[in-house]
């Protein structure tokens, strides 16, 4: 199957989950429903996400964790599991796997600290008002700001 030809077979079996699409990404393909990464494509294999819940289910099945080489050689999984075989084969049969992957996706994002708004500027912390100086207190001046070092010049 083509790689063009096993991406459409893949969305085709996530379709019951809502609207599935697909984007390049990793030398392969992420794979989206409603707009939430649940599932990735490498080298024509299928991996769906997986949480501390669905782990102990995908194992007993027979499927291999996705894992990635450092440079180091060191050995790294991620959250994803290849699919079962049988569900490779119908989008009934893959229906339950894909509500796994959908919920632990959804689990991932929540536990995500939130991300900030492309385009709109970061809001500079609040400034603490200045307490009335007490009795007898006087204020503190404020450091005096130091001139940037100057470099070198070029010979």
């Amino acid at each position: 199957m083509s790689d063009t030809g096993f991406v459409s077979h893949c969305l085709e079996l996530l379709a019951p989950l809502g609207h599935a699409s697909s984007r390049r990404m990793f030398g392969g393909h992420g794979l989206y429903v409603d707009g939430l990464c649940m599932a990735m494509i490498i080298q024509d294999a299928l991996y769906l996400k997986v949480d501390d819940d669905s782990r102990p289910l995908f194992e007993r099945s027979g499927c291999k964790p996705f894992t990635y080489q450092t440079r180091t050689g060191e050995r790294h999984a991620l959250g994803y599991f290849t699919a079962p075989e049988e569900a490779m084969e119908s989008p009934a049969e893959m229906l339950p796997w894909g509500r796994r992957a959908l919920a632990a996706a959804v689990a991932a994002r929540a536990k995500a600290p939130a991300k900030k708004k492309a385009g709109v500027p970061a809001k500079a912390p609040a400034r603490k008002a200045a307490a009335p100086a007490a009795a007898g207190n006087k204020p503190k001046p404020a450091a005096a700001k130091r001139p940037a070092a100057k470099a070198p010049a070029a010979k």
